[in-house]
């Protein structure tokens, strides 16, 4: 039976990354008088990086050697990734990042039925906790038993380290979850970690290989907004709901 849904954060829950992590990743660099400046085509390129320290590191060695020559440039680099989260959560705390449609109404269908709920994410923990009450409720980290985020584990989605630290936390199989992820690399971790894993594309990540996925969508969808499949079998529904991604579980699991 399907016992628990893990959900990733950025791109899965709210669209984050365009309008979010990018323009305060520029105000960081703009503070500290660096002229690096992410423009979104860049920025979708940058993704293919997981973890933002790491994407400033990959930027650096590819547009700014200088910069990594530094003796201190850990140092600077941590101060950036630390600025950058301060800038990302005000625009968090003044409500600039709505969660994606259906996202929050999943979420209580499955606190109503008694699921348990967790978040596996490379995103900072402070990043997780304020989307959710900002988008959710004031109490909603509570309603998560597990947030696995930020450098909980040294490995970054593709590695399953982080899915793998949530079910050892919640002493649950992957056979009895479900992920929810919206990246290539995010469906990697999953799928290595063994978990069925519905994709919702997000702006940067349509079109790109989701081979394994339960089924691809647009997004979970809402009443009058309906999602488009791209890959997989809605069984008749419109938009993503409790009984679909028990059905999903239920043929995922009935394969092995």
């Amino acid at each position: 039976m399907l016992e628990a849904l893990i959900f990733d954060v950025d791109g899965t829950l709210a669209d984050t990354e365009r309008d979010g992590h990018r323009p305060a990743f520029n105000a960081a660099f703009a503070e500290a008088g660096l002229d690096w400046v992410w423009d979104p085509a860049l920025y979708g390129e940058l993704l293919a990086v997981t973890g933002g320290k790491e994407r400033i590191r990959f930027y650096a060695g590819q547009y700014d050697r200088a910069f990594l020559q530094q003796a201190d440039v850990e140092v600077r680099i941590k101060a950036l990734h630390a600025a950058k989260t301060r800038h990302y959560l005000a625009l968090l705390k003044a409500g600039g990042i709505p969660l994606l449609p259906g996202a929050a109404r999943l979420i209580g269908e499955a606190r109503d039925a008694g699921l348990r709920l967790a978040i596996a994410t490379t995103t900072t923990p402070d990043n997780v906790t304020t989307l959710l009450r900002a988008g959710l409720a004031p109490d909603a980290v509570s309603w998560f038993e597990v947030i696995g985020a930020g450098d909980v584990v040294p490995a970054k989605k593709p590695a399953p380290d982080i899915y793998l630290w949530v079910l050892d936390q919640m002493g649950l199989p992957p056979s009895a979850c479900l992920a929810l992820e919206d990246s290539p690399n995010g469906l990697l971790a999953s799928l290595g970690a063994g978990l069925p894993t519905l994709v919702t594309e997000s702006e940067y990540t349509h079109g790109n290989d989701f081979d394994g996925a339960v089924a691809v969508l647009s997004g979970l969808g809402e009443p009058g907004r309906p999602s488009l499949v791209r890959s997989g079998d809605m069984h008749g529904k419109a938009w993503v709901d409790l009984e679909l991604l028990r059905t999903w579980h239920r043929e995922c699991i009935s394969k092995k």
